[in-house]
């Protein structure tokens, strides 16, 4: 990915600021033309600088209040198969790889209790899983969030 400059990052702090603001809004609030903003949004888009277009909303809405974190240990040699078979499992929201003791960590959705014991027994079935723990959500207390980190690159030569 290229370096970002002074204008990108002007882009991004005000897509940040407002995800749902327009190109003209965009265009207005910089300085510049719709045709830039435009062409800087494609770019951004073609160097992987966005990360999803999926609208952000609560499980909880559909019915799916519970939220836990589970660890899991795997075989590593079985890492792309099983990662494929956990994108499968729609209670499973998001899987991130760690280094250290545990292997991925999945954040889940589920109905209740219940629900959540069959989602850990279902990932604690797959071949080449080892070991799972569970822990609840609690409430999410600092939520995905950029906009510090483009003012520290906005700050460096």
């Amino acid at each position: 990915m290229s370096a970002l400059d002074r204008v990108d990052l002007e882009l991004l702090s005000a897509l940040s600021d407002d995800p749902r603001t327009t190109v003209v809004a965009l265009a207005e609030r910089l300085g510049l033309s719709r045709n830039t903003i435009q062409a800087r949004m494609a770019r951004l888009d073609q160097t992987g600088v966005f990360l999803s277009y999926e609208r952000a909303f609560s499980p909880e809405v559909l019915g799916f209040p519970l939220q836990a974190f589970i660890s899991i240990g795997l075989r590593q040699t079985e890492l792309p198969r099983i990662t494929a078979e956990l994108a499968r499992i729609p209670e499973v929201l998001q899987v991130h790889g760690l280094s250290g003791s545990i292997d991925l960590l999945a954040r889940v959705a589920c109905r209740d209790a219940r629900h959540l014991f069959d989602t850990d027994a279902r990932i604690l079935s797959i071949e080449g899983v080892e070991r799972t723990e569970t822990s609840l959500a609690m409430g999410e207390v600092i939520p995905y969030r950029v906009a510090g980190l483009i003012g520290l690159a906005r700050r460096e030569p």
